[in-house]
């Protein structure tokens, strides 16, 4: 087993393994937690009482966090004529066709986080899926990542726009901010997440919806967040 470091350790003192704390008080310890020499991303995890295994059960959207995620979002935009021209007005770091789905097949290019493709692309975009699909890159209308409103799309990207879905183990994982962020903002972000996911809540979900939630810096401890308490 590896050995944890000191910081690690340091940290570890703080927190309470067996406490369940309210947004404000994991975000705060979260902070104080970071301990990197770099600017640590606070992560959310929030495991949900559904089956993903079922269609009707999937939750899935993307929301734009107030402050952002302080990280600096290369967007791919898939468009033609004058959507190519909008999209690069907006601020988009490439824009083009056949010549990037390519790129992508044959050299394995990978240098953007982000895919946007107006809907007449998607016969383009849709050869893609066996490569982009596992790394959660395929453009998808839920997500407003497939649209002709290419200026929209691309501003709430760059402004801090995440996508979250469920994963096989019922679980989302969520970017929330920088350390540096503060506790201030990275509970609004939370917030405006997590009423997010609530509200997605699938009609044929009973029981409890929201199961756990955990709060961590990249390299700090897991934080738990009383899950009756995320939306106070």
């Amino acid at each position: 087993m590896a050995k944890q470091g000191k910081k690690y350790q340091e940290s570890t003192k703080l927190v309470d393994r067996n406490a369940l704390y309210t947004p404000q008080e994991a975000l705060d310890l979260a902070v104080k937690t970071s301990k990197a020499k770099f600017d640590e991303t606070i992560e959310l995890a929030v495991r949900l009482g559904v089956d993903p295994r079922h269609a009707d059960q999937q939750v899935r959207g993307a929301i734009v966090l107030p402050h952002g995620t302080g990280k600096k979002v290369k967007v791919l935009v898939f468009a033609k004529g004058d959507k190519a021209k909008e999209a690069e007005a907006a601020g988009a770091d490439f824009v083009g066709a056949e010549e990037f789905a390519e790129k992508i097949q044959k050299e394995n290019w990978f240098g953007f986080d982000v895919v946007v493709a107006t809907p007449d692309m998607m016969g383009v975009v849709g050869r893609l899926g066996r490569i982009l699909g596992p790394k959660g890159l395929m453009p998808n209308p839920k997500s407003g990542t497939v649209t002709f409103d290419v200026t929209k799309a691309v501003n709430e990207i760059k402004a801090g726009k995440v996508e979250y879905r469920v994963d096989k183990t019922s679980i989302i994982h969520v970017p929330l901010g920088k350390a540096s962020f503060g506790e201030g903002k990275l509970v609004e972000n939370f917030h405006t997440l997590m009423e997010a996911v609530v509200k997605a809540k699938p009609a044929a979900v009973k029981g409890q919806y929201i199961k756990s939630v955990s709060i961590s810096s990249t390299m700090g401890p897991g934080i738990k967040v009383n899950p009756t308490k995320v939306l106070d």
